[in-house]
């Protein structure tokens, strides 16, 4: 939750920092691509050592790198620092979860439960998360409205949420440091040949979830909530208050939908749930553009909001079931990389026109995230979980 809490704040003022030190659009989607990609290559590096290294340790170093790049991206506006920043500390800019932390946890809550309250389990664990990022987002919008009205000149304002972003990497270390010994586990034998990165007998079903989970990154790469804050502002005119309390509601009403998602799960089993709701999420995507009001758009976004995250325990979890116990942290460190450069890759691809406050990001994201849809139905809609393997659910028959 103090995770959570930070990238929440973050993802409001990022886009309006960057672009308030005199960065153009091109400027910051190469730096939004390379954060990204850096926090790729740390997760990469960091979760599949995970068991070897230790889990508290390794949660400890992502701490650690999340406080470093909220200070480099406080103390410097010179884009050669910024790029650096970018691509070794964790940065989130879009919200969401970022770093080693997400792969490690999901492993260590799947060697603890039973198959039947897995997907229980990462309900609430999201649920936590996505009430703490919709806090997080209120107070990124409104912190920084009251520094203006108390006299504070806007980027002075907008560093105070950076600089409240890397505070909550110590606090987070700090907090790390107290988890029992018992989180970590003795390193696995080798498994004999074919083992890459973790992987040995799932290694197809890991590739072809991480190919199809890159996919719906990329789209989503290019609605981050950094850039969608930015386009409400442009087009709109609305100001970081509103953003903050629109984005504060959109992640509340994310966070009832994922803990809806265990109890549709078990009527219709995991990959229906993660398909049929995500579909009609990424309809309503591509007609917020469309609206030509303000309240109409930020109407539709919330409906989109209430129902685009039941697919995220639910991915999670049949990520986890569908693997061996001992490729798990490596299944949820590829498949979670995989999404992280997919998702690095959208804003320099669509730099021309994440800054323009046009409808093009929602109309690209939207298509290409239909596409994912349809491909997860038809690829794994008879790989089933251990828990479903005498059938799908009633209801999905």
């Amino acid at each position: 939750m103090v995770r959570l809490f930070a990238y929440g704040a973050l993802s409001i003022v990022f886009v309006l920092h960057l672009a308030a030190a005199g960065l153009d659009g091109s400027a910051v989607g190469t730096l939004l691509t390379l954060t990204l990609l850096g926090d790729a290559a740390i997760s990469l590096w960091l979760t599949t050592r995970a068991d070897r290294l230790g889990r508290r340790r390794t949660l400890l170093i992502g701490a650690a790198l999340m406080a470093a790049g909220g200070l480099a991206f406080l103390l410097t506006s010179r884009f050669e620092l910024l790029l650096a920043a970018a691509i070794v500390g964790v940065i989130s800019p879009n919200g969401k979860e970022i770093g080693p932390f997400l792969s490690i946890e999901q492993a260590a809550l799947s060697q603890l439960l039973p198959d039947r309250e897995r997907t229980r389990v990462f309900a609430r664990y999201n649920l936590a998360g996505s009430l703490a990022a919709a806090l997080g987002a209120l107070a990124g919008g409104w912190v920084p409205a009251w520094l203006a009205g108390a006299g504070w000149a806007e980027a002075d304002a907008f560093r105070a949420v950076l600089a409240g972003y890397a505070a909550a990497g110590v606090v987070l270390a700090l907090l790390l440091a107290r988890l029992s010994p018992a989180i970590d586990v003795a390193p696995a034998p080798l498994a004999g040949r074919g083992r890459r990165l973790g992987l040995h007998r799932s290694r197809g079903t890991v590739l072809r979830l991480s190919a199809l989970f890159g996919l719906d990154a990329f789209a989503g790469g290019f609605i981050l909530q950094s850039v969608m804050a930015y386009w409400f502002h442009v087009r709109f005119g609305a100001d970081p208050a509103a953003l903050g309390s629109l984005f504060f509601a959109a992640n509340l009403l994310a966070a009832c939908s994922a803990l809806l998602a265990h109890r549709i799960a078990a009527r219709f089993g995991l990959v229906h749930t993660m398909v049929f709701t995500h579909l009609p999420s990424n309809v309503l995507l591509v007609l917020v553009p469309l609206m030509p009001t303000l309240p109409l758009a930020v109407g539709l976004l919330l409906v989109r909001f209430s129902i685009s995250q039941m697919d995220v325990p639910t991915r999670q979890s049949y990520t986890m079931a569908v693997v061996d116990p001992d490729e798990r942290s490596a299944a949820a460190g590829v498949t979670t990389i995989v999404r992280s450069v997919g998702a690095a890759l959208a804003p320099v691809v669509g730099g021309a026109f994440l800054m323009s406050g046009s409808g093009a990001p929602f109309f690209v994201a939207g298509g290409l995230k239909i596409v994912y849809d349809l491909a997860l139905f038809r690829m794994f809609r008879t790989l089933r979980p251990p828990e479903e393997e005498a059938g799908p659910p009633p209801a999905a028959r």
